[in-house]
């Protein structure tokens, strides 16, 4: 039987996400990154090493994530793994596309790297690769057996959206075969491309889920993906009655690092020049007011502040005008996993 929890933000650990390019071999219809606001450049090792050093706090542990664009486009992606260790970083995880460029599955082993992330968003091309591309699906499939097959960890991520809800449930067979160990399912986001089609009103854009949807399928196959004994994590998106609501920014040290120096703590910003840090001469500094942290201490009915700014269409609202419900913050998660 699975078992659910809520999973608490904790001040003993920092996350850190670490975009080392913007770059990226497919052109998914809901991709987050903003040349505008993220950069076009490839980081070079050694602004990454000074980058990481900022970082580095022995005191607490930190879980590292390398993304890009493609992270496995960079060169140096294994000199980078390889830093991290000798800096002493408690977890290392490689988020990818499945492509796997410069051979990295040799270059690297299953003890210096925690996890290999995959994104793939239906459990068959006709699925997936309308999303993200044609012939997406078969290399990101072979990507993830050969992980396996060489002792690598892996995980995969599925971005939930009108245009692929509805088969997230054919989902446990496919990550029981492969063999994937944690299954991530995330919520599309207002950001990057997605921000650009909800604007334009793009005919055949992916779109958010309902409130209503979203909690009638997500918990539903996230207990009988668990049942396979593969532990999954969504974000617990909206609260219920009685639920208190919590800032991660307020109460937790997560970092989104960006080729272009800007460090946000929520990712709900980063369309926007609100990030509350910012490398200058690889040093880290604190942002120009008024910025995101500034904004983080704020209290409404609705529940989070960013949620309201960029994504109202995501709260219901009485004849009295009062919120319905609230939003939780975007990286409040639930574990599900079998006992």
């Amino acid at each position: 039987m699975a078992r659910k929890r809520t999973v608490a933000f904790s001040r003993n650990a920092v996350n850190l996400f670490f975009h080392l390019l913007t770059r990226c071999n497919l052109n998914c219809r809901h991709c987050y990154i903003n040349p505008e606001q993220h950069g076009t450049q490839t980081l070079p090792l050694e602004t990454i090493r000074r980058w990481l050093r900022a970082f580095q706090d022995r005191r607490r542990e930190t879980n590292l994530v390398l993304l890009g664009g493609e992270p496995t486009l960079h060169r140096d992606l294994a000199h980078i793994i390889r830093l991290a260790r000798e800096m002493a970083f408690a977890s290392v995880t490689v988020d990818t596309n499945g492509y796997l460029f410069n051979d990295i599955l040799a270059r690297v082993t299953p003890s210096e790297v925690d996890y290999f992330s995959f994104s793939l968003d239906g459990p068959t091309p006709a699925v997936n690769d309308p999303l993200r591309g044609e012939g997406s699906f078969a290399v990101c499939v072979e990507g993830i057996r050969r992980a396996v097959a060489r002792g690598f960890t892996t995980s995969l991520i599925y971005t939930v959206s009108n245009a692929n809800i509805d088969h997230l449930d054919r989902m446990g067979p496919l990550l029981k075969d492969l063999g994937v160990e944690r299954f991530f399912i995330q919520v599309i986001g207002l950001r990057g491309k997605s921000a650009s089609h909800q604007k334009a009103s793009q005919a055949g854009a992916p779109g958010q889920v309902s409130r209503e949807r979203w909690l009638g399928v997500i918990p539903r196959v996230a207990e009988t993906i668990a049942d396979l004994g593969i532990t999954v994590v969504y974000p617990k998106v909206f609260l219920a009655p009685g639920e208190v609501f919590a800032c991660a920014g307020r109460v937790a040290e997560n970092f989104f690092v960006f080729p272009n120096g800007r460090v946000y703590r929520c990712p709900l910003c980063e369309d926007y020049p609100l990030h509350s840090l910012v490398f200058r001469d690889d040093r880290l500094t604190a942002a120009p007011k008024i910025n995101e942290a500034d904004l983080f201490e704020l209290s409404i009915p609705e529940g989070c502040v960013m949620n309201r700014l960029v994504q109202p269409g995501n709260i219901d609202y009485g004849p009295d005008g009062r919120p319905l419900y609230q939003i939780a913050c975007c990286l409040l998660k639930e574990e599900v996993r079998s006992e």
